[in-house]
Protein backbone atom coordinates (compact mmCIF):
# COMPACT_ATOMS: atom_id res chain seq x y z
CA UNK A 1 0.00 0.00 0.00
CA UNK A 2 1.36 3.43 -0.83
CA UNK A 3 0.72 6.96 0.05
CA UNK A 4 0.72 8.23 -3.54
CA UNK A 5 -2.30 5.63 -4.65
CA UNK A 6 -4.19 6.46 -1.67
CA UNK A 7 -3.87 10.35 -3.13
CA UNK A 8 -4.20 9.42 -6.70
CA UNK A 9 -7.45 7.68 -5.57
CA UNK A 10 -9.05 10.84 -3.65
CA UNK A 11 -7.66 13.07 -6.31
CA UNK A 12 -9.72 11.16 -9.23
CA UNK A 13 -13.07 10.58 -6.60
CA UNK A 14 -12.44 7.25 -5.99
CA UNK A 15 -13.55 5.94 -2.33
CA UNK A 16 -10.98 4.94 -0.41
CA UNK A 17 -11.35 2.05 1.99
CA UNK A 18 -11.23 2.08 5.68
CA UNK A 19 -7.61 -0.13 6.05
CA UNK A 20 -6.06 3.15 3.51
CA UNK A 21 -7.89 5.62 5.74
CA UNK A 22 -6.17 3.49 8.74
CA UNK A 23 -2.70 3.11 6.92
CA UNK A 24 -2.27 6.95 5.78
CA UNK A 25 -3.82 7.91 9.07
CA UNK A 26 -0.90 5.81 10.89
CA UNK A 27 1.85 6.76 8.46
CA UNK A 28 1.32 10.78 9.34
CA UNK A 29 1.51 10.02 13.01
CA UNK A 30 4.79 8.14 12.64
CA UNK A 31 6.34 10.25 9.84
CA UNK A 32 6.20 7.47 7.04
CA UNK A 33 3.41 9.72 5.10
CA UNK A 34 5.32 13.18 4.33
CA UNK A 35 4.29 16.32 5.52
CA UNK A 36 4.05 16.75 1.46
CA UNK A 37 2.05 13.73 1.00
CA UNK A 38 -0.46 14.75 3.66
CA UNK A 39 -0.78 18.28 2.30
CA UNK A 40 -2.00 17.26 -1.15
CA UNK A 41 -4.25 14.46 0.44
CA UNK A 42 -5.83 17.11 2.35
CA UNK A 43 -6.13 19.00 -1.17
CA UNK A 44 -7.71 15.95 -2.68
CA UNK A 45 -10.39 15.72 -0.06
CA UNK A 46 -10.81 19.84 -0.31
CA UNK A 47 -11.75 19.47 -4.30
CA UNK A 48 -13.50 16.21 -3.73
CA UNK A 49 -14.71 15.80 -0.56
CA UNK A 50 -15.33 12.27 1.33
CA UNK A 51 -18.55 10.10 1.32
CA UNK A 52 -20.00 9.67 4.92
CA UNK A 53 -18.55 5.77 4.76
CA UNK A 54 -15.39 7.33 4.29
CA UNK A 55 -15.53 10.33 6.92
CA UNK A 56 -16.67 7.64 9.52
CA UNK A 57 -13.65 5.46 8.76
CA UNK A 58 -11.06 8.50 8.63
CA UNK A 59 -12.93 9.64 11.55
CA UNK A 60 -12.04 6.46 13.33
CA UNK A 61 -8.77 5.90 12.67
CA UNK A 62 -7.80 9.42 13.99
CA UNK A 63 -9.37 8.69 17.09
CA UNK A 64 -7.59 5.39 17.45
CA UNK A 65 -4.05 7.15 16.73
CA UNK A 66 -3.89 7.96 20.54
CA UNK A 67 -5.64 7.61 23.52
CA UNK A 68 -8.90 6.31 23.95
CA UNK A 69 -10.60 6.99 27.59
CA UNK A 70 -12.38 4.74 29.26
CA UNK A 71 -15.52 6.64 31.53
CA UNK A 72 -16.77 3.51 32.90
CA UNK A 73 -16.06 4.20 36.35
CA UNK A 74 -18.28 8.24 36.15
CA UNK A 75 -22.05 6.58 36.75
CA UNK A 76 -24.45 7.43 34.50
CA UNK A 77 -24.86 8.45 31.14
CA UNK A 78 -21.85 10.13 30.22
CA UNK A 79 -22.45 13.53 27.98
CA UNK A 80 -20.31 15.82 26.47
CA UNK A 81 -20.67 19.14 24.67
CA UNK A 82 -18.74 20.64 21.79
CA UNK A 83 -19.41 24.30 20.70
CA UNK A 84 -17.50 24.95 16.84
CA UNK A 85 -16.30 28.57 18.44
CA UNK A 86 -17.08 32.16 19.24
CA UNK A 87 -17.19 35.68 20.85
CA UNK A 88 -18.02 35.45 24.16
CA UNK A 89 -19.19 31.92 24.58
CA UNK A 90 -18.94 30.30 27.38
CA UNK A 91 -22.05 28.18 27.62
CA UNK A 92 -19.75 25.23 28.94
CA UNK A 93 -19.44 27.44 32.35
CA UNK A 94 -23.41 27.53 32.43
CA UNK A 95 -24.21 24.11 30.52
CA UNK A 96 -22.34 22.02 32.86
CA UNK A 97 -23.21 23.23 36.17
CA UNK A 98 -26.58 23.33 35.47
CA UNK A 99 -27.03 19.53 34.05
CA UNK A 100 -24.81 18.70 37.35
CA UNK A 101 -27.01 20.11 39.64
CA UNK A 102 -30.34 18.44 37.62
CA UNK A 103 -28.36 14.96 38.09
CA UNK A 104 -26.87 14.39 34.99
CA UNK A 105 -22.79 13.73 34.31
CA UNK A 106 -20.34 16.23 32.44
CA UNK A 107 -16.67 15.00 31.61
CA UNK A 108 -15.65 17.85 29.32
CA UNK A 109 -12.00 18.55 27.84
CA UNK A 110 -11.94 21.70 26.34
CA UNK A 111 -9.47 24.05 24.55
CA UNK A 112 -7.44 27.16 24.37
CA UNK A 113 -8.63 30.17 22.31
CA UNK A 114 -6.61 31.53 19.08
CA UNK A 115 -7.36 34.26 17.06
CA UNK A 116 -11.07 35.60 17.65
CA UNK A 117 -12.74 32.81 19.45
CA UNK A 118 -11.97 32.04 22.91
CA UNK A 119 -10.90 29.46 24.98
CA UNK A 120 -12.97 27.62 28.05
CA UNK A 121 -9.14 26.35 29.34
CA UNK A 122 -8.38 30.17 29.25
CA UNK A 123 -11.27 31.18 30.85
CA UNK A 124 -11.36 29.21 33.83
CA UNK A 125 -7.51 29.59 34.47
CA UNK A 126 -8.31 33.43 35.06
CA UNK A 127 -9.88 31.59 38.33
CA UNK A 128 -7.20 31.59 41.30
CA UNK A 129 -5.82 28.65 41.59
CA UNK A 130 -7.95 26.63 39.27
CA UNK A 131 -5.93 24.22 37.73
CA UNK A 132 -7.00 22.37 33.90
CA UNK A 133 -4.53 19.49 34.65
CA UNK A 134 -5.27 17.49 37.12
CA UNK A 135 -5.12 13.67 36.28
CA UNK A 136 -7.11 11.12 35.15
CA UNK A 137 -8.08 9.52 38.26
CA UNK A 138 -8.92 13.19 39.81
CA UNK A 139 -10.61 14.12 36.94
CA UNK A 140 -13.36 11.20 37.25
CA UNK A 141 -13.44 11.66 40.96
CA UNK A 142 -14.47 15.50 39.93
CA UNK A 143 -17.08 14.28 37.94
CA UNK A 144 -18.63 11.41 40.57
CA UNK A 145 -18.43 14.20 43.06
CA UNK A 146 -19.90 17.30 41.20
CA UNK A 147 -21.37 15.85 38.36
CA UNK A 148 -19.35 17.63 35.81
CA UNK A 149 -15.23 18.65 35.37
CA UNK A 150 -13.61 20.45 32.41
CA UNK A 151 -9.71 19.96 31.99
CA UNK A 152 -7.40 20.59 29.07
CA UNK A 153 -7.28 17.98 26.16
CA UNK A 154 -4.76 15.55 27.10
CA UNK A 155 -1.69 15.54 24.45
CA UNK A 156 -1.97 11.45 23.95
CA UNK A 157 -5.78 12.19 22.34
CA UNK A 158 -6.06 12.18 18.70
CA UNK A 159 -1.78 13.32 17.53
CA UNK A 160 -3.13 12.61 13.99
CA UNK A 161 -5.64 15.45 14.40
CA UNK A 162 -2.70 18.05 15.45
CA UNK A 163 -0.15 16.92 12.39
CA UNK A 164 -3.17 17.36 9.93
CA UNK A 165 -4.75 20.24 11.16
CA UNK A 166 -1.32 22.31 11.31
CA UNK A 167 -0.93 21.04 7.64
CA UNK A 168 -4.33 22.30 7.05
CA UNK A 169 -4.14 25.75 8.50
CA UNK A 170 -0.99 26.16 5.81
CA UNK A 171 -2.74 24.78 2.92
CA UNK A 172 -6.01 26.44 2.94
CA UNK A 173 -7.65 23.56 3.39
CA UNK A 174 -9.74 24.03 6.89
CA UNK A 175 -12.97 24.78 5.79
CA UNK A 176 -13.40 21.24 4.29
CA UNK A 177 -16.93 19.75 5.90
CA UNK A 178 -15.61 16.28 6.00
CA UNK A 179 -12.07 17.53 7.57
CA UNK A 180 -13.54 19.75 9.99
CA UNK A 181 -16.01 16.66 10.96
CA UNK A 182 -13.27 14.11 11.34
CA UNK A 183 -11.31 16.38 13.57
CA UNK A 184 -14.12 17.10 16.15
CA UNK A 185 -15.85 13.66 16.44
CA UNK A 186 -12.38 12.02 16.09
CA UNK A 187 -11.65 13.99 19.62
CA UNK A 188 -14.95 13.84 20.97
CA UNK A 189 -14.91 9.95 20.55
CA UNK A 190 -11.89 9.85 21.80
CA UNK A 191 -13.17 11.05 25.50
CA UNK A 192 -15.15 8.48 25.49
CA UNK A 193 -19.03 9.96 26.32
CA UNK A 194 -21.92 7.81 25.87
CA UNK A 195 -23.73 10.99 24.11
CA UNK A 196 -22.22 13.80 22.28
CA UNK A 197 -23.95 17.83 21.99
CA UNK A 198 -22.80 19.89 19.42
CA UNK A 199 -23.59 23.29 19.35
CA UNK A 200 -22.81 24.31 15.96
CA UNK A 201 -22.20 28.13 15.42
CA UNK A 202 -23.20 30.26 12.36
CA UNK A 203 -22.75 34.22 11.30
CA UNK A 204 -20.28 36.86 11.46
CA UNK A 205 -18.36 35.26 14.65
CA UNK A 206 -18.52 31.60 13.35
CA UNK A 207 -16.59 29.39 11.12
CA UNK A 208 -19.45 28.10 9.32
CA UNK A 209 -20.84 31.86 7.98
CA UNK A 210 -24.32 30.81 6.35
CA UNK A 211 -27.11 28.40 8.11
CA UNK A 212 -26.63 26.02 5.28
CA UNK A 213 -23.20 25.76 5.68
CA UNK A 214 -23.59 25.13 9.40
CA UNK A 215 -26.77 22.55 8.70
CA UNK A 216 -24.50 20.55 6.81
CA UNK A 217 -21.81 20.13 8.87
CA UNK A 218 -24.12 19.08 11.96
CA UNK A 219 -25.62 16.54 9.93
CA UNK A 220 -22.34 15.94 8.92
CA UNK A 221 -21.08 15.16 12.52
CA UNK A 222 -24.84 13.66 13.67
CA UNK A 223 -24.27 10.50 10.78
CA UNK A 224 -20.33 10.30 11.59
CA UNK A 225 -21.56 9.59 15.29
CA UNK A 226 -24.48 7.37 14.40
CA UNK A 227 -22.28 5.30 12.30
CA UNK A 228 -20.28 4.36 15.33
CA UNK A 229 -23.00 3.41 17.58
CA UNK A 230 -23.00 7.11 19.64
CA UNK A 231 -25.74 8.97 20.11
CA UNK A 232 -25.57 12.44 19.22
CA UNK A 233 -27.58 15.60 18.70
CA UNK A 234 -26.30 19.16 17.36
CA UNK A 235 -28.07 22.70 17.39
CA UNK A 236 -27.28 25.09 15.17
CA UNK A 237 -27.15 28.59 16.75
CA UNK A 238 -26.57 32.09 15.88
CA UNK A 239 -23.17 33.63 15.94
CA UNK A 240 -23.81 36.90 13.92
CA UNK A 241 -23.42 38.93 17.38
CA UNK A 242 -21.72 37.94 20.31
CA UNK A 243 -23.23 35.90 22.89
CA UNK A 244 -23.86 37.67 26.00
CA UNK A 245 -22.04 40.91 26.93
CA UNK A 246 -18.91 40.12 27.93
CA UNK A 247 -16.22 39.52 25.96
CA UNK A 248 -12.40 37.96 27.45
CA UNK A 249 -11.62 35.62 30.32
CA UNK A 250 -12.16 36.64 33.73
CA UNK A 251 -15.23 38.95 32.50
CA UNK A 252 -16.96 35.92 30.71
CA UNK A 253 -16.20 34.05 34.22
CA UNK A 254 -18.15 36.57 36.00
CA UNK A 255 -20.73 37.06 33.55
CA UNK A 256 -20.94 33.21 34.18
CA UNK A 257 -21.65 33.82 37.59
CA UNK A 258 -24.06 36.12 36.77
CA UNK A 259 -26.12 33.74 34.96
CA UNK A 260 -26.22 30.99 37.24
CA UNK A 261 -27.07 33.18 40.08
CA UNK A 262 -30.12 34.12 37.83
CA UNK A 263 -29.23 37.89 37.98
CA UNK A 264 -28.89 37.49 33.89
CA UNK A 265 -30.86 36.21 31.55
CA UNK A 266 -31.67 37.21 28.01
CA UNK A 267 -29.81 35.28 24.76
CA UNK A 268 -27.10 33.40 26.76
CA UNK A 269 -29.36 32.34 29.62
CA UNK A 270 -31.92 31.38 27.75
CA UNK A 271 -29.12 29.07 24.69
CA UNK A 272 -27.60 27.58 27.89
CA UNK A 273 -31.32 26.54 29.64
CA UNK A 274 -32.11 24.94 26.07
CA UNK A 275 -28.52 23.24 25.52
CA UNK A 276 -29.10 21.84 29.16
CA UNK A 277 -32.49 20.01 28.22
CA UNK A 278 -30.81 18.51 25.43
CA UNK A 279 -28.38 17.76 27.30
CA UNK A 280 -30.56 16.06 29.25
CA UNK A 281 -32.87 14.73 27.89
CA UNK A 282 -29.97 12.50 25.88
CA UNK A 283 -29.30 11.10 29.50
CA UNK A 284 -32.83 9.83 29.68
CA UNK A 285 -34.15 12.57 32.15
CA UNK A 286 -37.08 12.90 30.32
CA UNK A 287 -38.24 15.20 27.05
CA UNK A 288 -36.51 18.30 26.55
CA UNK A 289 -39.68 20.37 27.41
CA UNK A 290 -39.75 18.60 30.68
CA UNK A 291 -36.05 19.25 31.01
CA UNK A 292 -36.13 22.55 29.66
CA UNK A 293 -38.36 23.17 33.19
CA UNK A 294 -36.26 21.00 35.23
CA UNK A 295 -33.05 23.36 34.36
CA UNK A 296 -34.67 26.71 34.81
CA UNK A 297 -35.52 25.71 38.55
CA UNK A 298 -31.58 24.33 39.00
CA UNK A 299 -30.65 28.14 38.75
CA UNK A 300 -33.34 29.37 40.20
CA UNK A 301 -32.93 27.41 43.62
CA UNK A 302 -29.25 27.86 43.51
CA UNK A 303 -28.25 24.66 43.02
CA UNK A 304 -26.25 25.15 39.77
CA UNK A 305 -24.10 27.60 41.29
CA UNK A 306 -23.39 25.25 43.89
CA UNK A 307 -21.94 22.76 41.82
CA UNK A 308 -20.21 25.66 40.05
CA UNK A 309 -18.66 26.45 43.14
CA UNK A 310 -18.01 22.50 44.23
CA UNK A 311 -16.18 22.09 41.08
CA UNK A 312 -14.04 24.88 40.94
CA UNK A 313 -12.81 23.65 45.05
CA UNK A 314 -12.23 20.59 43.70
CA UNK A 315 -9.95 21.59 41.02
CA UNK A 316 -8.37 23.60 43.60
CA UNK A 317 -9.83 26.88 42.44
CA UNK A 318 -10.82 29.76 44.33
CA UNK A 319 -14.73 28.94 45.32
CA UNK A 320 -15.22 32.36 46.35
CA UNK A 321 -15.30 34.15 43.15
CA UNK A 322 -19.11 32.45 42.82
CA UNK A 323 -19.87 35.07 45.87
CA UNK A 324 -17.47 37.55 45.12
CA UNK A 325 -16.55 37.94 41.92
CA UNK A 326 -14.17 41.13 42.16
CA UNK A 327 -11.59 38.46 43.52
CA UNK A 328 -10.92 37.54 39.79
CA UNK A 329 -8.44 39.50 37.83
CA UNK A 330 -9.28 42.48 37.57
CA UNK A 331 -8.14 45.33 34.76
CA UNK A 332 -5.84 48.58 35.42
CA UNK A 333 -7.24 50.23 32.67
CA UNK A 334 -10.60 51.05 30.95
CA UNK A 335 -12.01 52.90 27.84
CA UNK A 336 -15.69 53.50 26.81
CA UNK A 337 -17.03 53.33 23.61
CA UNK A 338 -19.98 55.76 22.73
CA UNK A 339 -22.12 56.31 19.80
CA UNK A 340 -21.54 58.95 17.79
CA UNK A 341 -25.51 58.99 16.57
CA UNK A 342 -28.18 58.05 17.56
CA UNK A 343 -30.29 55.03 15.86
CA UNK A 344 -31.44 51.11 16.62
CA UNK A 345 -28.44 48.51 16.90
CA UNK A 346 -28.87 47.09 13.51
CA UNK A 347 -25.40 44.87 13.79
CA UNK A 348 -22.98 44.09 16.11
CA UNK A 349 -20.07 42.16 14.27
CA UNK A 350 -19.11 39.19 16.21
CA UNK A 351 -15.38 38.69 14.51
CA UNK A 352 -14.67 42.55 14.53
CA UNK A 353 -15.38 42.49 18.63
CA UNK A 354 -13.51 39.09 18.41
CA UNK A 355 -10.88 40.57 17.18
CA UNK A 356 -11.08 43.94 19.24
CA UNK A 357 -10.59 41.66 22.70
CA UNK A 358 -7.64 39.98 21.03
CA UNK A 359 -6.14 43.54 20.63
CA UNK A 360 -6.55 44.06 24.08
CA UNK A 361 -4.55 41.07 25.18
CA UNK A 362 -7.75 38.97 25.82
CA UNK A 363 -6.94 36.42 22.79
CA UNK A 364 -3.68 34.81 20.84
CA UNK A 365 -2.51 35.61 17.73
CA UNK A 366 0.14 32.26 18.05
CA UNK A 367 -0.64 29.63 20.08
CA UNK A 368 2.10 29.98 22.60
CA UNK A 369 1.01 33.60 23.02
CA UNK A 370 0.37 34.91 26.64
CA UNK A 371 -2.38 35.99 27.93
CA UNK A 372 -3.78 39.15 29.59
CA UNK A 373 -6.87 37.44 31.87
CA UNK A 374 -8.10 40.31 33.35
CA UNK A 375 -8.74 42.00 29.23
CA UNK A 376 -12.20 42.47 27.54
CA UNK A 377 -15.01 44.35 27.18
CA UNK A 378 -18.36 44.71 28.17
CA UNK A 379 -21.18 44.96 25.95
CA UNK A 380 -23.31 47.87 27.28
CA UNK A 381 -26.64 47.09 24.48
CA UNK A 382 -27.65 44.56 22.24
CA UNK A 383 -29.26 44.12 18.63
CA UNK A 384 -32.36 46.32 18.49
CA UNK A 385 -31.43 48.35 21.24
CA UNK A 386 -32.34 52.42 20.89
CA UNK A 387 -28.82 54.36 21.47
CA UNK A 388 -28.92 58.17 21.75
CA UNK A 389 -25.92 60.46 20.67
CA UNK A 390 -23.22 59.90 23.01
CA UNK A 391 -24.32 56.61 24.80
CA UNK A 392 -22.16 53.80 25.99
CA UNK A 393 -21.80 51.15 23.13
CA UNK A 394 -19.00 48.77 25.34
CA UNK A 395 -16.41 49.65 27.79
CA UNK A 396 -12.90 47.91 26.87
CA UNK A 397 -10.30 46.75 29.71
CA UNK A 398 -6.72 46.21 29.41
CA UNK A 399 -3.73 45.86 32.03
CA UNK A 400 -1.45 45.70 29.48
CA UNK A 401 -2.46 47.94 26.64
CA UNK A 402 -3.20 51.51 27.27
CA UNK A 403 -3.83 52.89 23.72
CA UNK A 404 -7.37 51.61 23.18
CA UNK A 405 -7.62 53.41 19.70
CA UNK A 406 -7.44 50.16 17.91
CA UNK A 407 -9.72 48.37 20.16
CA UNK A 408 -12.25 51.09 19.83
CA UNK A 409 -11.98 51.64 15.76
CA UNK A 410 -12.81 47.91 15.82
CA UNK A 411 -15.98 48.16 17.83
CA UNK A 412 -17.08 51.07 16.12
CA UNK A 413 -16.47 48.91 13.26
CA UNK A 414 -18.58 46.53 14.28
CA UNK A 415 -21.82 48.83 15.05
CA UNK A 416 -24.28 49.73 12.66
CA UNK A 417 -26.95 52.09 13.95
CA UNK A 418 -30.00 52.25 11.90
CA UNK A 419 -33.21 54.51 12.10
CA UNK A 420 -35.83 51.29 11.60
CA UNK A 421 -35.40 48.81 14.39
CA UNK A 422 -33.73 45.72 13.19
CA UNK A 423 -35.66 42.01 12.99
CA UNK A 424 -33.82 39.92 15.64
CA UNK A 425 -33.84 35.92 14.84
CA UNK A 426 -33.97 33.67 17.40
CA UNK A 427 -30.28 32.04 19.10
CA UNK A 428 -31.46 28.41 17.73
CA UNK A 429 -31.83 28.00 14.24
CA UNK A 430 -32.49 24.45 13.92
CA UNK A 431 -31.74 21.34 15.47
CA UNK A 432 -29.60 17.97 13.93
CA UNK A 433 -30.00 14.79 14.82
Amino acid sequence: MLAYDIINKTKRGTALTEEELRFFVSGVVDGSVTDAQAAAWLMAVCMNGLSPQETSALTMAMRDSGDVLDLSAIAGVKVDKHSTGGVGDKTSLILAPIVAACGGRMPKMSGRGLGHTGGTIDKLESIPGFSTDIGFDRFVETVNKAGFAIVAQSGHLVPADKKLYALRDHTATVDSIPLICSSIMSKKLATGADAILLDVKMGSGAFMKTEADAVRLGEAMVETARHVGRQCRAVVTDMDAPLGFCIGNAIEVEEAVQVLRGEVGGTLGQLCLDLAAHALSMSDFGTTEECRKTALSAVESGAALERFAQMIDLQGGDAAITEDPSRLPQPKYSHVVRAARSGSLSTLHSEEIGLAAMSLGAGRVNKGDSLDLSAGIRLHCERGTRLSEGDAIATLYSSSVTDFSAAEQRVKNAVLLTDSAPQVHSTVRCVVE
